[in-house]
């Protein structure tokens, strides 16, 4: 029980006193590069999809 009680007073003053938490124009910028990521990789995801709905479509047709 000792082991548990020192591991959540350490997880908690490391918290406290280790982690260094975003500024609101640092967690803002990481926000948006988020946002355009995911906009890109879905773009990209859609594109993948409609060419390969387009070839198959083609190959289907042909027989």
């Amino acid at each position: 029980m000792n082991k548990i009680s020192t591991y959540f007073k350490e997880s908690y003053r490391e918290l406290l006193e280790k982690v260094t938490w975003p500024t609101w124009n640092q967690l803002q910028q990481s926000t948006m590069i988020v946002i355009v990521a995911t906009l890109l990789i879905t773009a990209l995801v859609w594109v993948m999809d409609s060419l390969t709905n387009g070839g198959l479509k083609f190959i289907y047709n042909l027989y």
